[in-house]
């Protein structure tokens, strides 16, 4: 992509979360309803920054309004994560960072990208 098409390059809107099993929560519900799903990593002023893009649909006029659900990992403790396993049972929820997927549990892969992507705006931290 030249600098002509980054300039062209609407940012999406960004929705900052309070935890990653927050972000882990709304991946597992479209990956149950049979929807591929993941999580994207990336590096920004030396923190992790974990999220998903998603598309708020018929938004007034608009065919769909980008928005991308994020989580700042203010002390890097996921950064060896692979995939977010959550499950939900009768006494609560259940999040772990794992390097593999586990039986029962929903297994979110996490994909590192190499830099922020240009759509996502620097100010999110």
């Amino acid at each position: 992509m030249d600098g002509k098409e980054k300039d062209q390059l609407k940012h999406v809107i960004t929705v900052k979360v309070n935890h990653l099993g927050d972000i882990a929560r709304m991946a597992a519900s479209v990956m149950t309803l049979g929807q591929p799903m993941y999580i994207i990593r990336f590096k920004l002023k030396e923190k992790h920054v974990y999220g998903i893009l998603a598309v708020f649909r018929d938004y007034y006029n608009y065919y769909g309004l980008p928005m991308f659900y994020y989580y700042v990992d203010e002390d890097n403790k996921y950064s060896d994560a692979r995939y977010i396993l959550l499950r939900a049972d009768e006494s609560g929820e259940h999040l772990e960072i794992g390097k593999g997927s586990r039986a029962g549990w929903v297994s979110i892969p996490v994909i590192d990208l190499k830099e922020k992507p240009v759509f996502i705006p620097e100010e999110i931290i």
